[in-house]
């Protein structure tokens, strides 16, 4: 099952700037994840002292999105896609997900929000 998610993102005015917090270790660590590392497409998430989960970069397109596959979840993909409308002037945030049931997918869209919000507070978006 396909999760999709939209959140506006006010006052993002810097394309590198959002570029680099969806895509880079140091950005995602400032909201995503406690720690995470890179070596060629493969990416380590820590959260706290015990947790880790490692994603392969599938598919990037620089200042659009990132396209990652959990190791350990051959059908985990998500997305993290940036779209900027002239008409506002703001960048929106999209996220595209899998979840296997409802209730999963329930669980995703309260971890994207609680990530998202992490993000708005780290960046002032």
């Amino acid at each position: 099952m396909k999760v999709h998610l939209d959140y506006a993102l006010r006052n993002a005015t810097s394309r590198a700037i959002l570029w680099t917090a969806l895509s880079s270790p140091g950005g995602l660590a400032g909201w995503f994840a406690d720690d995470v590392r890179r070596e060629g497409n493969l990416m380590t998430f820590r959260w706290g002292r015990t947790e880790s989960r490692q994603a392969e970069v599938i598919a990037t397109r620089a200042y659009t999105y990132i396209r990652l596959r959990w190791t350990d979840e051959p059908n985990g993909i998500f997305e993290l896609r940036m779209t900027y409308s002239e008409l506002t002037g703001d960048y929106t945030l999209e996220i595209s997900d899998t979840a296997a049931d409802d209730e999963e997918a329930d669980d995703l869209r309260d971890l994207w929000a609680h990530s998202v919000e992490r993000l708005r507070r780290a960046y002032g978006f």
